[in-house]
């Protein structure tokens, strides 16, 4: 049986498969919420904040860097950029999907919650749009009920586990992100504008307060761009 998508004609997956690759994902990274309800706890976020933060921003990488810029010190204001500019990849994202997944209207803003690196990657990993569906909502549901449960735990258990910062919970997230992120580098414009933004953001981290080399290392992929329009 095949199914028409916006690419053509593809040979459809097994359900089975679909929801088995999904809920990989969504239980292996769904789980680093552990960390950020404890890495949150640290800052002195209490265990309310934690959970409207995983119920409504629903983003690891800009969870994570605004609890880390908070706890290092960092204007709110600061803090809440960085974590606004980094969740703008969604966006892009969402781009691709809706041509990708063509769902009714009525649902589409609450798909567009679930936009995010994981259920992207597995949504486009499939050759069919019914499979495209199947593994976005598989991903979306397990991940979102996953990551909200281990963050009120981490920030319930954070008194329990003592000073987080012995336990380096801080860079879960961030390296479950880096894991994600380090296989879809596959072209030399790609990984110039990973490599200038890890320069970037290093660079600037001991001289500029917490947030603002996140920020800064957002420059890195316009930056790229103009050196290779300049060269073509």
């Amino acid at each position: 049986m095949t199914q028409e998508t916006p690419e053509g004609v593809a040979e459809g997956r097994p359900r089975g498969a679909v929801v088995r690759d999904a809920l990989g994902v969504g239980v292996a990274v769904g789980l680093s919420g552990f960390a950020f309800g404890v890495t949150a706890a640290g800052a002195g976020i209490d265990a309310l904040q934690a959970c409207v933060l995983s119920l409504l921003v629903f983003t690891g990488a800009s969870q994570f860097a605004l609890v880390g810029a908070l706890a290092a010190g960092g204007n709110p204001f600061t803090a809440a950029a960085g974590a606004f500019f980094l969740g703008t990849r969604n966006a892009f994202y969402g781009l691709r999907l809706s041509q990708l997944l063509a769902l009714p209207r009525a649902v589409r803003p609450f798909a567009a919650h679930w936009v995010i690196d994981e259920t992207t990657a597995v949504a486009l990993a499939q050759p069919d749009r019914r499979s495209a569906r199947l593994g976005f909502a598989a991903t979306g549901i397990s991940l979102y009920v996953l990551w909200n449960l281990t963050t009120l735990l981490g920030a319930l258990g954070a008194e329990a586990i003592g000073d987080t910062r012995v336990w380096g919970l801080d860079a879960a997230g961030p390296a479950v992100f880096l894991a994600l992120l380090a296989p879809m580098l596959r072209t030399g414009t790609e990984r110039a504008v990973a490599a200038l933004a890890l320069v970037l953001g290093l660079g600037f981290l001991p001289v500029l307060p917490a947030g603002v080399p996140v920020l800064i290392a957002a420059l890195a992929a316009p930056a790229v761009l103009w050196m290779k329009g300049r060269r073509s």
